[in-house]
């Protein structure tokens, strides 16, 4: 069997309690110990605009244990060949963890940041990050359509 680090995936669904009032107190403190566990390994579903949240994700390089944050940039129009640099505010970056979003074109559809077309590589969608200059930046490919709205997540490592 592989070596699972999580000792338990999921809570029990049931538990029977003791009659017994020392025997009953040690079992619903295990009971409070496991529920709290259980709910503190979860991702948290949390994707707010323009503040960080912790993302309930713990990445381990190292020694270390090192917790991920994220945060949502909305943003408007960007036309065919067009750049789109988006200010982030550094907060303790240490290493990108994800970078990706969504677009609504004029065509309209929705798409996914970075996008790769089939059959056209002008009608892509690039996105990177320049940590060095705090922006995420959103390329739309020459021939691609105008993009009418969007929004690009980033969540990353946060050296504290």
């Amino acid at each position: 069997m592989m070596n699972v680090i999580n000792q338990v995936a999921y809570l029990r669904t049931s538990r029977e309690f003791p009659e017994d009032l020392h025997q009953l107190s040690v079992e619903v403190n295990r009971s409070y110990i496991d529920v709290a566990n259980a709910v503190n390994v979860r991702t948290i579903g949390l994707f707010p605009v323009n503040r960080c949240a912790i993302t309930g994700e713990s990445w381990y390089f190292t020694t270390s244990r090192q917790q991920a944050l994220r945060q949502v940039y909305e943003f408007g129009t960007i036309a065919p060949g067009a750049t789109l640099n988006i200010p982030y505010r550094d907060t303790g970056f240490n290493r990108l963890i994800r970078l990706f979003g969504t677009v609504l074109t004029a065509v309209p559809n929705y798409r996914t940041i970075p996008f790769s077309s089939a059959t056209v590589v002008t009608d892509n969608i690039q996105v990177t990050l320049d940590h060095v200059n705090t922006q995420i930046i959103i390329v739309n490919g020459a021939t691609a359509p105008s993009i009418t709205s969007g929004f690009i997540v980033y969540e990353w490592l946060s050296q504290s």
